[in-house]
């Protein structure tokens, strides 16, 4: 059997191709699989990596004002098209899956075209543009927010299936991650985390919370990310962190932490919700600004839809708006026990499995 996936730009479509070419190597003894993306993305550091080949097309996203940049990118699309098409008659594989970023529009609409069976994962409450465009060529779309369903026009090959989750997340457990973290089961703890880049106003706000959280006895975790953590640093000074209570610039033990929290504060990120509900988190859900199709807003507001989480939007957050939603929830046990119900019916804990299912299902 021979597949061949095809998304990149950002991790959010290439974390969950690796996730489904590693299922499929799972299972599937004889499988080959090969990857498509451009050089310049990240898939061309994160595919060698994950141990599976890259081949990479010249192809560009358009710009949304009319420009002579798109006219160049019009004649990369072309390229890109015949590259891809040159790799489709090489490869010949069975079937062909995208997950989304502009790389994986030419791929697919070509398989599409020479009868290969297709299929797409679309990680976002919104999808994105690619995705919309080859919703309307391929033979299975599969989304992980119930909300991206009316973005699609046909309705009768969507299937629900959530985004994959990392094995080690799944595994995790709320009572050994405490003890290998050093909480008491009586105590609440808070895991605040801005995107693997951090992000400044959450930063700017945790200053001026933490303290509260001192006071209070609240064990946390706050990831400063990289680029931000000596700033901040210097502007909280002198604290008296007790316990738990960490502030990093990077966090590795994700599985742990998420694991022991009661709340976590993050950014709207698919993958990153994904793993929040698949262990039933309450959350505070601020989606990063300036996202394409501002993404990150449809997620938050999807979470908080199901009751799951509260969004702030950045233009919204305060110090004082923040530590009070804080403080609120975990001082009402039975809105946090509402919100661990709610996250947890829209977590899917499963997802790879069933995407694994609805690949298989359409080779039979």
């Amino acid at each position: 059997m021979k597949v061949l996936i095809s998304g990149g730009g950002t991790g959010g479509h290439v974390y969950p191709a690796i996730a489904i070419a590693n299922k499929l190597k799972e299972e599937i003894k004889d499988v080959e699989i090969l990857f498509v993306g451009t050089k310049n993305g990240i898939e061309s550091e994160i595919v060698p990596k994950a141990g599976y080949e890259l081949k990479t097309i010249t192809v560009q996203g358009f710009r949304r004002k009319v420009s002579v940049e798109n006219i160049k990118r019009v004649i990369k699309l072309f390229k890109g098209l015949e590259q891809s098409r040159r790799i489709i008659k090489s490869f010949r594989p069975d079937i062909v899956i995208g997950t989304g970023g502009y790389v994986c529009g030419p791929v697919v609409f070509n398989a599409a075209v020479n009868k290969i069976p297709t299929v797409i994962h679309e990680q976002n409450a919104f999808p994105g543009i690619t995705n919309k465009i080859l919703s309307k060529v391929v033979n299975k779309i599969l989304i992980s927010f119930e909300d991206a369903k009316k973005h699609f026009k046909d309705k009768d090959n969507i299937v629900l299936t959530g985004n994959p989750v990392r094995k080690e997340i799944l595994h995790s457990n709320k009572t050994t991650s405490r003890r290998k973290l050093g909480i008491a089961e009586d105590k609440k703890m808070v895991l605040c985390v801005g995107g693997s880049g951090g992000a400044k106003k959450l930063n700017d706000c945790m200053l001026s919370i933490i303290p509260n959280f001192i006071k209070e006895d609240i064990q946390f975790i706050h990831v400063t990310g990289k680029n931000h953590y000596d700033d901040f640093i210097n502007s909280i000074g002198d604290v008296n962190l007790k316990g738990c209570q960490k502030i990093i610039p990077y966090l590795d033990d994700m599985a742990n932490a998420l694991a022991a929290c009661d709340l976590v504060i993050c950014s709207a990120g698919a993958i990153t919700l994904a793993e929040v509900t698949a262990l039933g988190k309450p959350s505070i859900v601020i989606p990063k600004a300036y996202t394409a199709e501002n993404h990150q807003e449809f997620n938050a507001k999807s979470i908080e839809k199901k009751g799951a989480g509260i969004a702030i939007l950045e233009k919204h957050l305060t110090s004082n708006k923040l530590d009070k939603t804080i403080f609120k929830i975990l001082g009402d046990r039975e809105k946090l026990k509402s919100m661990e119900k709610n996250s947890k019916s829209i977590g899917n804990p499963d997802s790879l499995n069933i995407i694994y299912k609805e690949i298989i299902d359409m080779l039979k």
